[in-house]
């Protein structure tokens, strides 16, 4: 069996296209992950029985629910929702703030569970300092905690970027070209090259996770 590779080079414009919407999936959802994740972790560990029951309801339902189906369910509602706030015309197309917004959330319950681990194992004796020094309880926590627990969680909050960048090819379902989307479903199909170019995409997951994955090797060395 031969392959044909002839068809990448040409079609580079393309394919680049659809990586410039993976990595804009993948650096955004990354960013307001952590963001809302930690602000859920101190949510969870808050003795306010209420706000922590909320947070523990948020992240078990999103982590019980296919990923598939959760960019579904935003695909259907975030255009409405946006239309009725910004009066967005009908023709606007925003699957790709639908995804954004979907992956969002949903990674924010696997980051959440990280930072929450790196809180817990902050020596609550550091939040005590951090209070005698006069300091509030907010203070202390955003001050001096979570400082700490990023430091020492960075190669697993890493390692979930890794895992989102991986689960960006799930964005098929809403018929958004990605990269795996561009270069497999449009070019492979279209040239005849279907095989070849799942190849390709394969290889360039494979470059692009494992050079993430030794970043997150000498970051965890560093730590140590």
């Amino acid at each position: 069996m031969e392959f044909d590779w002839s068809g990448i080079i040409p079609n580079l414009p393309y394919i680049l296209k659809g990586m410039k919407i993976t990595l804009q999936i993948t650096v955004v959802a990354v960013i307001f992950g952590i963001i809302w994740g930690t602000v859920l972790a101190v949510m969870r560990l808050s003795s306010i029985k209420i706000i922590s029951w909320l947070a523990k309801a948020y992240v078990n339902t999103f982590r019980t629910i296919p990923l598939v189906m959760v960019l579904l369910w935003f695909y259907l509602l975030v255009p409405q929702i946006l239309s009725n706030i910004f009066h967005l015309p009908a023709s606007t197309d925003i699957r790709l703030i639908s995804a954004i917004v979907a992956f969002s959330l949903f990674e924010a319950a696997y980051y959440s569970e990280i930072m929450r681990a790196g809180i817990q194992s902050i020596s609550k004796g550091q939040l005590n300092a951090a209070l005698a020094l006069g300091m509030t309880k907010i203070q202390g926590m955003y001050l001096v905690v979570l400082p700490q627990a990023f430091r020492i969680m960075a190669p697993l909050l890493l390692t979930q970027g890794i895992i989102l960048f991986q689960d960006t090819t799930l964005v098929y379902v809403l018929s958004l070209f990605d990269f795996f989307y561009q270069s497999v479903e449009i070019v492979g199909k279209r040239d005849g090259t279907y095989v070849e170019m799942i190849l390709f995409a394969a290889c360039v997951y494979f470059i692009i996770c494992f050079a993430a994955s030794s970043l997150v090797n000498y970051i965890k060395s560093r730590i140590a």
